[in-house]
């Protein structure tokens, strides 16, 4: 019998990163991510007179959390100008995008101004917007919230869903560009 092997030491901190923020962000563009709209109500500040009442900003940091409760959560900058209104507000809905949708996708990460002027939604049990054609929605309560990082982390409980009878293929965002999804033969 030999000598049991050392166990390797676990450290209580992180060790300092071996990489810059350019390759770290090369290397977390290799994961392929849905994209999504996530839309509440604006302060009453920010509301331009004839523009509704809401905000939205794309998002491709969405994930599910629990089936019970029905827990999902996805991320903010922390720089965000429209961060306080999300962590704030008591609900908000996070449309999942479909390919079709790429303008939409466009114009609610890069579009400053009304944001829904000419864009196609309804108006949620909460009076939130639930953009139309969205692969999926979800009506979230804002349950809980982490700084973390450059971020914050929003979880949401869900209160109500949808999926529409007819969709075409998720929107994807993978290695800096967007595509969709097509499915693998076994």
């Amino acid at each position: 019998m030999g000598m049991p092997e050392a166990q390797p030491r676990i450290a209580s901190v992180a060790a300092a990163p071996d990489f810059d923020a350019q390759h770290f962000r090369r290397a977390l563009s290799q994961f392929a991510t849905g994209v999504t709209v996530i839309t509440t109500r604006a302060s009453a500040q920010s509301v331009t007179a004839g523009a509704p009442p809401f905000i939205g900003i794309t998002a491709s940091s969405f994930n599910s959390v629990s089936l019970d409760p029905p827990l999902v959560l996805w991320s903010m900058a922390t720089r965000a100008n429209s961060l306080p209104m999300f962590r704030d507000g008591t609900h908000y809905i996070i449309n999942v995008l479909s390919a079709s949708q790429l303008e939409l996708c466009l114009r609610f990460a890069t579009l400053k101004g009304d944001r829904f002027a000419g864009v196609d939604y309804r108006l949620s049990s909460t009076g939130l917007p639930i953009l139309s054609n969205a692969l999926a929605w979800f009506e979230c309560h804002n349950r809980s919230r982490y700084d973390e990082g450059d971020h914050v982390i929003f979880v949401g409980e869900v209160e109500r869903c949808g999926v529409p009878e007819i969709g075409d293929g998720p929107l994807v965002f993978q290695g800096g560009e967007f595509s969709t999804t097509v499915p693998l033969e076994p």
